[in-house]
């Protein structure tokens, strides 16, 4: 299923526009679009929104058809059980995370044992746990991470963008996860010169226009035939003006929208 998740709003939500879009707002432009699917993922509100809120915020995803699924950033036992409630909640089947926070950075070691503590709970909920590849941990890592706790219920998001940062290959990524992928997060990268030619700088691009070989991510991993959502969010950086960098993001994720549903 295709979906879209804050990411695919960050400016929308973002305090440097008149009018920041609300979650519940979110929700609505995502079913506008014709998406039943939405990622609420790395959103602060989120954590800080009490019973009432949280119920109100359910009640607009469900009234609106949507599918919704969890983002967070870390793996200590009580961050996973407040996402476990969470998912509850709001009748998610998979929480995304990565392995830091921005409190905590495990060991492998570590890491290991705080999963093995808040994998029997998602286990008994039927809720899967993807972590997501990036820079700041090697992929062979992650994926060995994995293979040796042995859950059925965790895997990985897959944004092949993130591990360029580390000097891996996006498409070696794609290839090391694709048994253990549970969720792909769909942005198109690319590299531009700096001004006076010095340098490079790495960020996004429309979706189609950049480097990313999504065909062969379809191929490699095949999320339509498993079952696997393709969550839609972008790297867009601020185009001098409010208007003119929401209306970008705006038009990038119909952009994106389109190619994945030309994709089939």
């Amino acid at each position: 299923m295709i979906g879209l998740g804050t990411y695919a709003f960050f400016w929308q939500h973002s305090d440097l526009v008149d009018e920041p879009l609300s979650l519940v707002g979110a929700f609505e432009a995502t079913k506008a679009l014709g998406v039943d699917l939405f990622q609420i993922c790395d959103y602060a509100p989120l954590e800080a929104m009490d019973d009432h809120e949280l119920a109100d915020a359910d009640a607009a995803a469900r009234d609106l058809g949507l599918t919704i699924e969890l983002g967070t950033k870390g793996i200590e036992p009580p961050r996973l059980a407040r996402f476990l409630d969470l998912a509850g909640l709001f009748g998610a089947t998979l929480v995304r995370s990565m392995l830091y926070s921005p409190e905590t950075r495990p060991s492998l070691t570590e890491a290991e044992e705080w999963l093995r503590a808040a994998l029997p709970a998602y286990e008994a909920s039927g809720i899967d746990l993807a972590l997501e590849t990036y820079e700041q941990v090697a992929t062979t890592d992650l994926v060995a991470l994995i293979e040796r706790i042995g859950s059925p219920r965790l895997g990985v998001c897959l944004d092949p963008a993130n591990v360029v940062a580390r000097l891996e290959r996006p498409r070696d990524c794609v290839e090391q996860t694709a048994p253990h992928v549970k969720n792909v997060h769909v942005k198109d990268f690319a590299f531009a010169r700096q001004p006076g030619w010095v340098g490079f700088t790495y960020g996004g691009a429309a979706m189609g226009e950049g480097l990313h070989d999504y065909p062969h991510l379809l191929e490699t991993v095949r999320p339509r035939e498993r079952g696997v959502n393709e969550v839609v969010e972008h790297w867009l950086s601020w185009q001098g003006d409010a208007e003119t960098t929401i209306r970008t993001e705006r038009e990038w994720t119909r952009t994106t929208i389109e190619y994945l549903r030309s994709h089939s």
